[in-house]
């Protein structure tokens, strides 16, 4: 049997995480009505009001297709809004309505108790380098996409 370097441990490990705390965040908002993919929708509005769609799919790295269901229903039960774009007719940016407000009221201290849960026995200073990691491999991962990216672009020029 071969042994994991601690590399390809921590991966699987941080995947197991993840997607455990997917379904323990559906569970924890199933009694408000939400899923946690509508959760994540409206979360991110409030924090970056205005953003177009398409940078909104990007940031929670799902297919645009999707993200339009997610904001219909959304808009149907009145918590969102679509707004053309002043400078790009095709576009349409996302505000809050009013009825939002007291759901990410309601749903903020769920966030918070999940997540203490989840970090329970990790000191304030484990976590902020535990944080500065996290943040260290997504920016590596970034920049390999990107690399990837145009080495792909660059190939399908030289076979074009």
């Amino acid at each position: 049997m071969r042994t994991l370097p601690p590399q390809r441990e921590f991966a699987f490990l941080l995947h197991d995480v993840a997607r455990m705390m997917k379904t323990s965040a559906d569970h924890a908002v199933r009694p408000c009505g939400m899923t946690r993919a509508q959760w994540a929708v409206l979360s991110k509005v409030e924090r970056f009001e205005g953003l177009k769609q398409t940078e909104l799919a990007d940031m929670l790295d799902i297919q645009p297709i999707t993200l339009t269901r997610l904001i219909d229903r959304l808009c149907d039960a009145k918590l969102l809004e679509r707004r053309p774009d002043p400078d790009d007719r095709r576009a349409k940016r996302l505000y809050l309505l009013p009825a939002a407000k007291p759901i990410l009221d309601r749903l903020w201290p769920i966030g918070n108790d999940l997540m203490a849960s989840v970090c329970a026995g990790i000191d304030d200073a484990d976590l902020a380098r535990t944080i500065g990691h996290l943040t260290l491999m997504r920016d590596n991962l970034r920049q390999l996409i990107e690399q990837r990216t145009s080495a792909s672009a660059e190939d399908d020029k030289l076979h074009a």
